[in-house]
Order: C-alpha cells, then structure tokens, then sequence
C-alpha cells in the first residue's frame, strides 16, 4: 500500500475531525446556538461526537480500501474529491457554529451531501464494500442537511 493512499485517507478525516471539532466546541456554548429553537427531529447533544468518529473512521478505511483497488490515476481524482468532502465538512461547521449563518449553512450542507453521495459512488466503483462503508456518512450527511434547513425554519425571522 502507498504511503500517499494511508497518509490522504486518514489525514483528510483527521483534519476535517480537528477543525470541526475547534468550531463546534466553542460554537455549541455559545448563546446564539443556546437559544436556537431546535426542532424535534434534533438528536440529543452528546449522540454527535459518537456518531461522527464512527464516521470517520469508516471513511478513512473505505479510502484506504478503495485507493488500493483504483489505477493511479482514478486514487488521485479520489483524493481530490476526499480533499473537498471533507472541507465542506469541516466549512459546515464554521459556517454554522463559528460564523451564525444558517441559509449558507444549509448550502454547505447540501454540497456536503452530494459530495459524500460522489465520493460513495466513486469508492463503490473500485470496491463495492468501500462504497457501502460510505452510505451511512452519505445519509448522516443529508439528515445534517435537513436538519439544518429545519433549525433555519424555526429561527426565521429571530
């Protein structure tokens, strides 16, 4: 296995894990989000940091995985396309906790999801199970979508 394979496919998590984590750690005491009318299909607080180092462990196997499987070339289109995933995932972050904007927040968010909805579609051509490893982060990321777009609805016009 390639060094450039390990190295994109757990430093790309690790370092969307850490800037998301700086934005949010902060971002989720903040008065501004204390005071967001959450609606009720928000999981409780404590239920996130489980469900995303699951996540991404799963994605970083999945790339290793699927870099592994692909031609040279197709591992450097992958890792490219894992580069900008898991930007928009640590941007959403910012944008949300950090940066209180909520209509770009849903953007990011829905760039997120198709994102992850490309990099599972990618992964899946060079290993079926890469590409399954990616569906559960591709859902997460469309619920994160929608629930976004629900905290803007309740908020409105505050």
């Amino acid at each position: 296995m390639k060094c450039r394979t390990l190295a994109s496919s757990i430093a790309a998590p690790v370092a969307a894990a850490v800037l998301g984590s700086v934005a949010t750690s902060t971002g989720m005491k903040s008065l501004w989000y204390r005071t967001l009318r959450k609606p009720s299909i928000q999981p409780p607080g404590p239920v996130f940091p489980v469900v995303w180092t699951g996540l991404y462990a799963s994605t970083a196997w999945a790339s290793v995985d699927a870099q592994a499987r692909m031609t040279p070339d197709e591992a450097s289109t992958y890792r490219r396309k894992l580069a900008l995933n898991m930007a928009l995932n640590a941007g959403w972050c910012w944008s949300f906790f950090r940066g209180h904007q909520l209509v770009p927040s849903i953007a990011v968010a829905g760039a997120l999801a198709a994102s992850s909805a490309d990099l599972a579609r990618t992964a899946g051509g060079a290993s079926k199970r890469a590409g399954w490893a990616l569906v559960p982060y591709t859902a997460w990321n469309t619920f994160a979508t929608v629930l976004t777009t629900a905290i803007w609805r309740k908020n409105r016009g505050r």
